[in-house]
C-alpha cells in the first residue's frame, strides 16, 4: 500500500502515538520517503515535568518509526494548550522544533470553535480539522481563509464522515432519521447524475486551494487504488449542498448520545 501511494503521488503518512501498533507497523515497513505526521496523547494529570514526558513521548515515538525526525507533530486536546501547563507544553513543542526533530507543531481539532482560544501567543504551523460535505464549519466560520493568510498548513480529515456519507440508504442508521431530509437529498443526486460517493466526497475538500492535504484511511490496497483513481477525477456536475452545522451530526464523538 505504501509502494502505491509513493507511486500515485501520496506523500503524506498520518498516524498517532495512541494508534495502537500503527507506528511500529510503519516502521517496520519504513517511511523514509513520506513526510510523517503524529499525535501526542494527552499529557497525565499527575505528569510533573512537560517537557521530559514530551520528549520521552516523541522520542519512543521516532523510534518506533525508524526516523529521526517527524514532519508533524499534533495535539488530540487542543485545550491543553490554554493556562499553566499549555505554556510549558508550547515551549517543550518549540524546544523540540529547535532541535529539528520536528519539523512542524499544530493541533487536531473537532470544530473551528476551539481555534479561538488558543492563546495569542501560540504559533500554529499545521492544523488538523474535519471537513467533508456535510461539515463544512472549516469554511463557513471564515477560519480556512484565516489560517492560510496567517501560513497555517491545512489537513482536512473526516472527508467520509466516519463512512456516513458512503452507506446506502437501507443501511443508514435510524438514529440518522432526524436529518431525513438532507439524506434524502444526498441519494437523489448520487442517483440522478450516477455518481460515486467516493468521487463527490474527495472532490469538495480537493476543490479548496487553502487545503494542503486531505487525510483518508484504507485497509487494503483496492480500497487505496479507488481512492487515488477518483482523486483524479472530479464529477461533472456541481457538487450537492448538504452543509448542517448540527453538531450531533458533524461530531462522530456523540453519535453515541443519538
Amino acid at each position: 500500500m505504501l509502494q502505491l501511494a509513493a507511486a500515485n503521488g501520496i506523500d503524506t503518512l498520518d498516524t498517532a502515538i495512541a494508534y495502537g501498533e500503527s507506528e511500529t507497523c510503519l516502521g517496520e515497513v519504513g517511511v523514509q520517503d513520506f513526510k510523517v505526521v503524529t499525535k501526542l496523547p494527552p499529557v497525565p494529570v499527575d505528569c510533573t515535568d512537560i517537557s521530559d514526558w514530551v520528549q520521552e513521548q516523541v522520542l519512543a515515538s521516532l523510534d518506533r518509526l525508524g526516523a529521526g525526525a517527524v514532519y508533524g507533530l499534533l495535539l488530540h486536546r487542543s485545550d491543553q494548550l490554554l493556562g499553566g501547563i499549555g505554556k510549558k507544553l508550547y515551549r517543550a513543542l518549540q524546544a523540540l522544533k529547535d532541535k529539528g526533530v520536528v519539523q512542524k507543531v499544530g493541533i487536531s481539532i473537532y470544530s473551528p470553535h476551539e481555534l479561538e482560544t488558543i492563546p495569542k501567543h501560540v504559533r500554529l504551523d499545521l492544523v488538523q480539522a474535519p471537513f467533508n460535505l456535510i461539515d463544512r464549519r472549516l469554511y463557513t466560520t471564515g477560519w480556512l481563509s484565516r489560517l492560510k493568510n496567517d501560513g497555517v498548513e491545512v489537513h482536512s480529515r473526516s472527508v467520509f464522515l466516519q463512512g456516513l456519507l458512503l452507506m446506502s440508504k437501507v443501511a443508514m442508521p435510524p438514529k440518522f432519521a432526524p436529518w431525513s431530509e438532507l439524506w434524502e437529498r444526498w441519494f437523489k443526486w448520487l442517483s440522478v447524475y450516477d455518481v460515486s460517493p467516493v468521487q463527490a466526497c474527495l472532490a469538495f475538500p480537493l476543490g479548496f486551494p487553502e487545503i494542503d492535504r486531505v487525510v483518508v484511511g484504507a485497509d487494503n490496497i483496492n480500497q487505496l487504488e479507488q481512492i487515488i483513481g477518483f482523486a483524479g477525477s472530479r464529477p461533472a456536475v456541481e457538487l450537492p449542498d448538504l452543509h448542517c452545522d448540527a453538531e450531533d451530526l458533524v461530531n462522530p464523538s456523540r453519535w453515541s448520545r443519538l
